[in-house]
């Protein structure tokens, strides 16, 4: 797989999944911007165009897109938030932030990618495993999350004609600073026994499903929402 002389956007491009997704792409050939809340990263890749967006800011939007004016090929919706909060304890500023950064700037990312995309572009949203295994606490994840993945299935048919495919990506466990922030050692250990191959899941794992999905082998799946869990839930 190539993807010489494309041009990617990634949000959440610093760490973790968005990280991996990053790497996997500039090693395929292409040229990346990717974005960053707070940290600068450490790390800027050869190839690559680090920008800081802030994702419940709605106006860091702008300065994104500006890096791709002349157009790009490739949009990755990776950012995510998901805390531990019972509904008896939601607040109103608590629901406006999770929809705001999973939701809201996604599908506002996409309308903008729309008139800059060239055609035959790719689109992935990154959700969660959680849409269709739910735990307390995560309402607003899961919710969030799962309208983002309805976004997918509309965008596919409005974009098709432009041979535009647009998929969601669904990790299981996956070994990220998010993981092991909400989750003790014994819920680490029960989702490698729920998993079918015994292990938590990397980044590179999430990367390469990606990957695929944006290359030119990819082409003929559009609408889909992929679980990469290694068989969590079967």
């Amino acid at each position: 797989m190539t993807l010489s002389g494309k041009t990617a956007v990634v949000t959440g491009g610093s760490r973790g999944i968005g990280r991996a997704v990053v790497r996997r792409l500039v090693a395929a050939g292409a040229r990346v911007v990717f974005t960053y809340a707070h940290r600068e990263p450490a790390e800027v890749p050869p190839g690559t165009v680090a920008v800081r967006a802030d994702q419940a800011d709605l106006a860091s939007l702008e300065m994104i897109f500006e890096q791709v004016a002349d157009g790009f090929d490739i949009l990755v919706n990776n950012v995510g938030v998901g805390p531990r909060i019972p509904i008896a304890e939601l607040t109103a500023d608590q629901i406006d932030r999770v929809f705001t950064i999973n939701l809201r700037f996604p599908l506002l990312a996409i309308k903008a990618a729309v008139p800059l995309l060239r055609d035959g572009g790719r689109i992935i949203n990154i959700s969660t495993l959680n849409t269709v295994l739910g735990a307390p606490g995560l309402s607003l994840y899961c919710s969030s999350k799962a309208a983002l993945e309805q976004v997918t299935v509309v965008a596919s048919k409005e974009l098709g004609p432009r041979a535009i495919t647009v998929n969601t990506v669904s990790p299981g466990a996956t070994d990220t600073d998010m993981l092991r922030a909400h989750n003790e050692a014994d819920g680490l250990a029960q989702g490698v026994a729920m998993t079918a191959l015994r292990r938590l899941g990397t980044p590179d794992d999430i990367a390469a499903v990606v990957a695929f999905l944006v290359s030119a082998d990819g082409g003929w799946i559009t609408g889909q929402n992929i679980r990469a869990t290694g068989g969590l839930i079967l």
